[in-house]
């Protein structure tokens, strides 16, 4: 049997083919019993309407926003050249895919930022940000406009926000825990956490899971408080400098965030046996890094895949179309699985 199309929809309720594509769009000028009887036959028929051909009779395009860190932050840096590349790869799909900076771990700055836009102005917007009353307000205001957020990398405004797209960062965190703990075997040890922000629920749910592994009874390792750096360079150095002067001991190191280039800078003058360290993100200085044996694994979270995910998903999102988490898999790398 074929498929009901929208000609049968419009014979079953009684109204003509104009008057149906009308409540099928949403454009408004059709009286409520006539919505309410197209309604009803599209449910009794089981119509599902061919959004590929309905977008290229009306020539639909798509505005995709992402709001992306700015600085020099390796990770993100690997990011933004993959959402530019998409950019340039979609326009023949007529999708406009838009760049904006914001500062990294500043959710204010972020929900100022979007508080910025207009009705109209895209189709879905795209947040890499933190927790805050702020950007839960920013999120909430953009649904009330019918311009949907997803979450990339970490989630956030978790009320308002339709959809994340990323690693199930408490996964990631139990997989650092797992590898720190295979190293020290069921000998003693003492790990010291580092990361951005416990307001990034990315870190916050690593640490959660590095810290489930580490701490299982019966074993004999010890997690330290974490230091915060806030991603910046000089306050990883004097941090981590003042935390090993107090503890020479520390056999393990878990950098739980981005912005690892003084955390390896610092490993290349340490004496040997240097601590076991797992990072996240596989860059430029963290794939040299492993090259070079200053660091031990690099958990990754493969950003093409997700920008691509999240591309799918926020097309879906813009056809009204379901859209369920799509599942981004972390990658392990050793030195001796690198790719080329």
């Amino acid at each position: 049997m074929r498929n009901p199309t929208l000609h049968d929809v419009a014979r079953a309720a009684g109204v003509s083919y104009s008057t149906a594509d009308r409540v099928l769009n949403r454009r408004g000028g059709v009286a409520e019993k006539s919505v309410l009887r197209v309604q009803r036959a599209i449910d009794e028929l089981g119509y599902q309407r061919d959004i590929h051909a309905a977008n290229l009779s009306r020539r639909r395009s798509y505005v995709f926003r992402f709001y992306l860190p700015q600085g020099d932050h390796s990770f993100f840096t690997v990011l933004r050249q993959v959402v530019e590349a998409q950019a340039a790869q979609r326009l023949a799909e007529r999708m406009q895919i838009q760049i904006h900076d914001v500062p990294p771990l500043d959710a204010d700055a972020l929900a100022a930022e979007l508080s910025r836009i207009e009705t109209g102005d895209c189709d879905c917007v795209g947040i890499i940000g933190s927790d805050s009353g702020a950007l839960t307000a920013a999120v909430e205001r953009l649904q009330a406009m019918r311009i949907p957020v997803v979450t990339l990398v970490s989630d956030a405004a978790v009320e308002a926000r339709m959809l994340y797209v990323g690693i199930d960062n408490v996964a990631a965190g139990r997989t650092a825990g797992r590898l720190l703990r295979l190293a020290h075997g069921r000998g003693p040890g003492r790990v010291l956490p580092i990361l951005g922000a416990l307001a990034s629920r990315d870190h916050r749910d690593r640490l959660k899971g590095a810290h489930e592994v580490l701490t299982e009874p019966g074993r004999h390792l010890h997690l330290l408080p974490p230091i915060e750096v806030q991603d910046r360079s000089d306050i990883l150095r004097q941090k981590l400098a003042a935390m090993l002067a107090a503890d020479p001991q520390i056999t393990g190191i878990y950098s739980i965030g981005a912005g690892n280039r003084a955390l390896i800078a610092m490993l290349r003058d340490m004496p040997t046996p240097r601590p076991f360290v797992v990072l996240h993100e596989l860059t430029a200085p963290t794939r040299a890094a492993l090259e070079a044996d200053l660091i031990d694994a690099v958990i990754d979270q493969n950003p093409d895949e997700e920008i691509t995910l999240a591309l799918q998903a926020m097309k879906a999102i813009a056809d009204e179309l379901p859209a369920t988490p799509p599942e981004v898999n972390p990658t392990i790398y050793l030195r001796d699985n690198l790719p080329r």
